[in-house]
């Protein structure tokens, strides 16, 4: 029996070695772009578009690589949202300035302009984009994304992205796609909001169909990872994660966003931002914890349990009041549907508390970013007659198919 539990043992070793070894197998576009020697770029006068992301796998900054590489000359770097150390909060505006100790000139592409300018690429001949992104819609480096690519197309500037993992996975796709009437930088393309593709594939997509993205076909390279699946979450990686912004402080995160990020554009609930749980819980005064959280067990929802939570804000308009609400606590992210979390709280919530419609205890222009946000307004529409999730499921669920298809024939990775 000792000699079996030896051996059982030795296998099971050997397949955890074998698997943490692949797991950091994974090289990013950045880390292909060293060992390439930045061929691509030599002789020419570059502009990085990237934020604190912007590492490669041993943590070295992009922007300090370029810097220091002497067969081009990096000219300036383009920051999105949150500013180029990510230190900026959400829908916060920045300034450009110039850095006189290195001579290279730091644009902002969320303040007076979200799109890089014919001024601002008059001395570039080529734009490097290097972010992380989480996967979702919302998100607005993707916006970004796309406006610069529209921006190089415009001006006859190369457009290369050293592409990144979809912390998501590369097979989830959830939501709708963004309808007309309703883009917006949170909601830029016609795609659902959990696309389920890298940076490099989606600026694929972009550059080759107008009636998704850009207006304008760019000269786009995209660098590829080595090493990456299409069924790889960020954790099955073994790179190490950089916060994205400041409420997207792990690995995990994007899934919890996926979960409650449009609930919370109500700013009706506590979605723990202003805890140490960003997205990880929906709370209120008057909610009962145990209530609620065996209510939305009772359920039974794939991947999914919920804890009662009682917790104290840090800060906001809500410090120090006691919140009562559920925790999330995701235990299968292949098979939870992430989007729908959120409107089966809304389901629970109305059944205990009617008079409390989250709809009606909001400002009219949190309702907007809440539609803008879904890319329609039909789901809060259809939503609010009866708060059940199966009247608004054939919605969220109808452009799946298609974009899945679709996506297939642009994926760089199998």
């Amino acid at each position: 029996m000792n000699t079996f539990l030896r051996s059982f043992a030795t296998i099971i070793l050997i397949i955890f070695s074998f698997n943490n070894l692949y797991s950091h197998n994974v090289l990013l576009g950045i880390d292909v772009l060293e060992k390439q020697n930045f061929s691509i770029l030599k002789g020419k006068r570059v502009g990085l578009i990237t934020n604190q992301t912007g590492v490669n796998s041993k943590l070295q900054k992009t922007i300090d690589i370029l810097k220091n590489e002497k067969s081009f000359k990096l000219v300036s770097v383009f920051a999105p949202e949150h500013g180029v150390k990510g230190l900026v909060g959400a829908g916060q505006l920045f300034e450009s300035f110039f850095d006189s100790t290195d001579g290279i000139m730091y644009y902002a592409l969320y303040g007076k302009t979200n799109k890089p300018t014919k001024q601002m690429l008059s001395d570039i001949d080529v734009l490097v984009y290097d972010i992380q992104d989480i996967g979702v819609r919302s998100y607005t480096y993707i916006s970004t994304l796309g406006l610069a690519m529209e921006a190089a197309a415009e001006n006859n500037i190369e457009f290369i992205v050293l592409d990144r993992p979809n912390p998501l996975g590369g097979i989830k796709i959830e939501g709708n796609v963004v309808e007309e009437g309703f883009k917006s930088f949170v909601s830029q393309f016609e795609i659902p909001y959990v696309y389920g593709l890298t940076c490099g594939e989606l600026a694929t997509i972009l550059n080759e169909k107008k009636s998704i993205g850009n207006k304008s076909k760019c000269k786009l390279t995209v660098i590829k990872m080595k090493g990456w699946r299409r069924w790889m979450k960020f954790s099955d990686t073994g790179l190490l994660w950089v916060p994205t912004s400041p409420n997207v402080p792990q690995k995990e995160t994007p899934f919890y966003l996926v979960a409650t990020g449009v609930l919370g554009e109500l700013l009706v609930f506590n979605i723990g931002i202003s805890y140490t749980l960003s997205f990880e819980v929906i709370a209120q005064e008057w909610i009962n914890a145990d209530t609620l959280a065996k209510k939305m067990n009772d359920l039974k929802l794939k991947g999914v349990l919920f804890r009662p939570i009682s917790f104290k804000p840090n800060f906001g308009d809500l410090k120090d009041k006691i919140m009562n609400g559920i925790q999330i606590h995701i235990t299968d992210f292949n098979n939870v549907n992430l989007l729908e979390l959120q409107f089966y709280f809304m389901q629970v919530h109305n059944q205990l508390y009617p008079e409390k419609n989250p709809f009606e205890l909001c400002s009219s222009s949190r309702i907007n970013m809440f539609d803008k946000v879904m890319g329609t307004d039909r789901i809060r529409k259809e939503f609010s007659k009866r708060f059940l999730v199966e009247d608004i499921k054939p919605i969220l669920d109808k452009d799946i198919n298609w974009f899945r298809e679709l996506s297939k024939r642009y994926y760089l990775y199998n």
